[in-house]
């Protein structure tokens, strides 16, 4: 039995009671769960076992925050997994928990990735570590979720060799989170509740905004593109894109909250809307959100060279509010290689698309994905790379050594490339991408640019850090009260990555 506010029900009354329309039923979990750690919590204040745990600085913010356990969440990967986090931490809130900066926590989720096999790697890291706390603390609480949870695989090690985790689910149903934490409370067993698919998109969770003047907005999930290296379909899902009402009333009411820059989030957006009922292309939704009062910067990730439409271009020329910088991942600069990509675009396909972005978008800042070592891949592949990152010139580039992926086609083929040879081709491209990029970045010096401040500088006393269009940093002097408003900052001098400057008018 279980003590629900002034009454005591069955777990299966709880759940005859619950609504089974979405987010109605995990709201009313959050309410469930909120219940049950209040109870533990005052019973542990008057026991004298909450300030032992919490200390006294922490109790009273629990106490001002209406809070009654703790959490913290831990996120790996790309913005996607990032917004996830967001409604993860908001669910939690809602439920009566406050969000801490340790794994010292009531609860410890780890929203993880599986893009590479490294990333795994740090997740069992912390997992040894946090067993060391629960052993202490045994009623303390280690949840995982994400794209590595639903590898079936590691599912199982992690039920079989880590038994102190406590809940488990993957990336279609994390708004479920309130009612499988309401589960593991109720029955003390581990809750494992992974899908393979959904079609499903639940609207209007809460959500823990890190930032209270920049959101980033889901506009679709999943991915249809199937490249040959790449786990994300098979984690992620197939695409599924949101509603463009939906999309436009949650930017509104972001706007209304004070939000002056929105991030649209998708593992292809240029693929957005393309199988809705109604079908709208990714450029007349951009035009949709600048329409709305209150935004006044529009970011979006990620951009596939594959299906990246005039239209589109043409939107970003004519508009006011389309930040200037644009994330085009290459992944390599070979045709031949491209193909065994399965990127469905050539080196030269690729170049004229960069030329007509360039043609109509001057100030356009590009950055991109470069993947080396890939099976097969030859020096004459590599020097193809390095022909592109010479002519298109980035910002930026994230580069990686491959990483095989189990389940992957890129896996099991052929022609793996020995680690050193890899190793050597890895330096000699991150040596070129960083020398012209700290040629190009200095662009801007002795303008005025405008800057989004973001936060106060961690390492410059009276400082602060701001971010221009096309997305360069900045650091200049002025106060805290600056967060979250758009100045214009002279560029005096540039480091290469970032400028420094100061306040103009």
């Amino acid at each position: 039995m279980l003590i629900i506010g002034d009454h005591t029900f069955s777990k299966d009354e709880i759940y005859s009671n619950a609504p089974s329309a979405e987010p109605e039923r995990q709201l009313y979990f959050c309410s469930c769960v909120k219940e049950i750690v209040k109870a533990r919590f005052e019973s542990d204040c008057a026991s004298g076992e909450a300030l032992l745990r919490y200390g006294s600085e922490q109790l009273q913010k629990m106490t001002e925050a209406g809070a009654f356990a703790t959490f913290h969440i831990e996120t790996y990967g790309c913005q996607m997994n990032a917004k996830d986090s967001e409604k993860l931490g908001g669910l939690l809130i809602r439920s009566g928990f406050m969000e801490v900066d340790t794994e010292a926590a009531d609860f410890v989720l780890y929203n993880t990735c599986t893009v590479r096999e490294n990333a795994n790697l740090k997740v069992y890291g912390h997992l040894g570590y946090v067993h060391s706390l629960k052993k202490k603390r045994p009623s303390m609480l280690v949840g995982l979720c994400g794209c590595m949870m639903q590898e079936a695989e590691e599912v199982e090690k992690i039920r079989t060799s880590y038994r102190f985790v406590d809940i488990i689910f993957g990336t279609h149903n994390i708004y479920k989170l309130a009612e499988l934490l309401f589960d593991r409370l109720a029955t003390g067993r581990m809750e494992v509740d992974v899908w393979e698919g959904t079609s499903e998109i639940v609207e209007d969770l809460p959500a823990d905004r890190k930032y209270s003047f920049k959101s980033g907005v889901n506009i679709m999930f999943g991915c249809n593109n199937f490249c040959s290296y790449c786990i994300v379909p098979y984690v992620r899902g197939r695409e599924r894109s949101r509603d463009p009402e939906d999309i436009v009333a949650e930017i509104r009411r972001l706007a209304s909250e004070g939000v002056k820059e929105v991030m649209l989030l998708g593992q292809n957006v240029n693929s957005y809307g393309k199988a809705l009922g109604s079908p709208i292309s990714f450029a007349q939704l951009l035009r949709r959100v600048e329409a709305i009062d209150g935004i006044e910067r529009i970011r979006f990730m990620t951009s596939h060279p594959k299906d990246l439409s005039d239209e589109l271009i043409q939107v970003m020329k004519d508009s006011e509010k389309i930040c200037r910088h644009l994330h085009l991942p290459v992944q390599s600069g070979s045709t031949r290689i491209l193909e065994k990509m399965n990127r469905r675009y050539t080196k030269e396909q690729y170049l004229s698309l960069v030329d007509r972005i360039r043609a109509a978008i001057p100030d356009i800042s590009l950055t991109t994905d470069i993947i080396v070592g890939f099976p097969g891949e030859t020096e004459e592949d590599f020097q193809d790379t390095l022909d592109v990152v010479r002519r298109v010139r980035y910002d930026s580039a994230f580069t990686f050594i491959y990483s095989k992926r189990s389940g992957t086609p890129a896996a099991s083929m052929e022609g793996q490339v020995p680690e050193t040879v890899v190793k050597d081709r890895f330096d000699r491209l991150l040596r070129e991408v960083q020398q012209i990029a700290a040629e190009v970045c200095c662009r801007d010096v002795h303008t005025v640019q405008s800057v989004l401040v973001e936060e106060k500088n961690t390492h410059m006393d009276g400082y602060v850090t701001g971010r221009m269009s096309n997305n360069t940093l900045v650091h200049f002097p002025g106060t805290e009260d600056l967060i979250g408003s758009i100045v214009n900052v002279y560029l005096e001098e540039s480091k290469g990555f970032y400028y420094m400057g100061h306040r103009e008018g």
